[in-house]
């Protein structure tokens, strides 16, 4: 079987961010913990500006803040597609919404503790 090349084309590549847009917009508008994240992100954001953050701990910030963002998003793939596959309750496709639900607690985990590294000394000295 002869596999067809995918043409390149500038109308192509945005229609395809045009989708990712709508999945970041779908995604605030059905997902609570969305809003959460997204809520602790500006807060973090404010506080950086304040404590005048440099380069480097902007750019973990915004890793660490991005990684639980993209983490959520995922999981809410997940859940939707076990949603979607199995309806009705079951054992293995409750146990893969756990462990993406998971990944989300342990990125969190990870970003808080990158933000008590950066934030707690610069706390400390302005106090």
């Amino acid at each position: 079987m002869k596999r067809m090349k995918k043409e390149f084309t500038l109308k192509k590549r945005a229609r395809s961010f045009r989708f990712a847009f709508n999945g970041m917009i779908y995604l605030l508008k059905h997902e609570p913990n969305a809003w959460i994240h997204l809520i602790i992100t500006i807060m973090v954001i404010v506080f950086g500006i304040l404590l005048k953050l440099n380069l480097t701990e902007w750019s973990l910030v915004v890793l660490a803040t991005g990684l639980v963002l993209m983490a959520e998003a995922m999981n809410s793939a997940i859940e939707k597609t076990g949603n979607k596959i199995s309806p009705e309750k079951n054992d293995w496709a409750g146990r893969i919404k756990d462990l993406s639900a998971g990944a989300v607690l342990l990125a969190a985990i990870a970003a808080a503790t990158v933000g008590l590294i950066i934030f707690i000394p610069k706390l400390i000295a302005y106090l």
